[in-house]
């Protein structure tokens, strides 16, 4: 049995699960997501929780079961407290500014790189050398995130570009000095 799959997921108090054929519909302060899971598994919503089941133990089956229970769980998270991830901005010259719903970034470009908001994800730029992208899915956050650190992604000899928090970037030496022969 999946340790994961077979835990229930507790829904807090607040917020509406509703499952219509394995779509599940999640309803909380912060919004609402919708999600269809696989039928070949069941999902109960039954007083204040959930629990997912597999009918078999064949390979697909078992992978499914965890997946399935985990991300039921990240939606109930997401609508309830959401979801952030922090990105540094490090290099001379590099920043970030807010302005409506926009977001300029100076990379060392010659051009600023301009990321729009969209209704699912909300940036804000608490310092000009930090972003802060959020939402209420996780997987929105997450891939959001990824493509603006993608603009101009860390470099290895003096880190210069755009990493998440707490990222720890592995370092190259540079060049090495004349005389070695």
């Amino acid at each position: 049995m999946s340790r994961i799959g077979k835990m229930p997921v507790s829904v807090p108090a607040g917020v509406e699960v509703k499952n219509d054929n394995n779509c599940i519909t999640v309803k909380g302060p912060k919004g609402e997501l919708t999600k269809q899971f696989s039928t070949e598994l069941g999902i109960e919503v039954a007083e204040g929780v959930i629990t997912v089941t597999r009918p078999s133990d064949d390979k697909k089956h078992r992978s499914l079961h965890g997946l399935t229970r985990t991300l039921i769980a990240n939606m109930i998270e997401g609508v309830t407290n959401g979801y952030s991830k922090t990105l540094e901005i490090e290099g001379v010259g590099y920043r970030a500014a807010k302005q409506g719903t926009k977001v300029t970034l100076s990379l060392g470009y010659s051009h600023p790189v301009i990321i729009e908001e969209t209704d699912k994800i909300k940036l804000d730029v608490p310092q000009p050398n930090r972003i802060v992208v959020s939402g209420i899915d996780k997987q929105a956050v997450g891939q959001f995130a990824a493509e603006v650190r993608e603009k101009r992604p860390p470099e290895p000899y003096k880190g210069k570009g755009i990493r998440y928090a707490g990222e720890h970037i592995i370092r190259k030496e540079g060049k090495a000095g004349k005389g070695k022969k």
